[in-house]
């Protein structure tokens, strides 16, 4: 009995001294995870939102539907504004056809008045030269003076004819101007139109796309961690709905002192060791985040060096596939040296 006792006070002696010999922990921390609240981006009655807390999500689904018959109403009537206004824009392009039609043929009937005057022209100069020729005849009594008054009658005949020309052109042009002004005036009608189309379009996708935001969609695969609204009440767009974050990867929050600081490096390994089932566990991890700032030391945290006033914030990515590593959880992070 001396013996086996002498025996197990060597063997606690040794794993005394095994246990005195054991590293500790560079530094300690707590698990995080980046979260996702996700709110309502219309407002209305819930009518369904099928989402529980620990529940897994994938990004893209629907998870709920908020009340858009409202909305559906709102865009149909804008819909049926936009094809009045389309339908109003293609009568105004007719019209304008038919104008410009009306001062084409209008310029044709102006062209031949003026192709008839100058043949008038013509007709005159000839006339008047008859005219001052049978003067010359007369003066000289080889022609009568029916014949000096017929050739005067012609050239008059022919001078007024001019003057009733020039009225008519005159009169088909202040017409096509007119037409001219009547075809912008419409034109700036349809361009009017055509502005109201495009409003009444923006306002028909602006419907369309608050219709679509009344599908509440997950944004991202993960677990839900907490909801805040249930089927049946009002929200509001904003209102928070539930809160979900990526559990595949977790963040270590961990502090450093100004002396270990050197030691740690952005993309360096790390392990983190966590107690699981009653056993320790120890996970690799890399260096994401660094502080480039001191703090005081944080109240409920650790360090090597308990004493020391600033410390310095870094965090640490580690995988999470099997969901062992819970939010809040702690855990003690111990660097490995020499890489980077």
């Amino acid at each position: 009995m001396r013996a086996f006792a002498a025996l197990a006070f060597m063997t606690a002696l040794v794993t005394m001294a095994a246990c005195s010999r054991a590293p500790q922990p560079d530094a300690y921390g707590n698990v995080e995870a980046t979260d996702v609240i996700v709110s309502a981006e219309a407002g209305g009655r819930v009518l369904s939102l099928a989402v529980t807390e620990g529940q897994r999500l994938d990004a893209g689904a629907v998870v709920g539907t908020i009340d858009s018959a409202q909305l559906a109403l709102e865009r149909d009537q804008l819909a049926a504004q936009r094809a009045a206004t389309a339908s109003r824009v293609n009568e105004v392009g007719q019209q304008i056809d038919v104008l410009r039609a009306q001062r084409s043929a209008a310029s044709a009937e102006r062209d031949a008045a003026s192709a008839q005057r100058d043949a008038l022209v013509a007709q005159r100069e000839i006339a008047r030269r008859s005219y001052e020729r049978t003067q010359r005849l007369f003066s000289q009594q080889a022609a009568t003076a029916q014949q000096l008054d017929q050739a005067e009658r012609d050239e008059r005949v022919l001078a007024d004819q001019i003057k009733a020309q020039d009225q008519q052109i005159k009169a088909q042009d202040r017409q096509i101007v007119a037409q001219t002004q009547q075809i912008e005036a419409v034109q700036a009608q349809r361009q009017t139109a055509r502005a109201q189309v495009q409003s009444a379009e923006a306002q028909v996708a602006q419907a369309s796309d608050r219709i679509r935001k009344s599908q509440v969609m997950n944004p991202i695969a993960g677990t839900v961690l907490a909801t805040y609204a249930r089927a049946g009440e009002m929200v509001q767009p904003g209102q928070p709905l539930y809160k979900i974050a990526d559990l595949g990867t977790v963040d270590v929050r961990a502090y450093v002192t100004e002396r270990q600081l050197s030691g740690v490096k952005i993309g360096q390994p790390a392990q983190v060791t966590f107690d699981a089932g009653g056993r320790r566990e120890v996970v690799a991890g890399t260096i994401s985040w660094v502080s480039n700032e001191a703090q005081f030391t944080p109240t409920p945290i650790q360090t090597r060096d308990e004493r020391a006033d600033l410390v310095y914030e870094l965090k640490i990515r580690v995988a999470n596939p099997n969901g062992t590593l819970k939010i809040g959880m702690p855990v003690d992070v111990r660097f490995v040296p020499g890489a980077s």
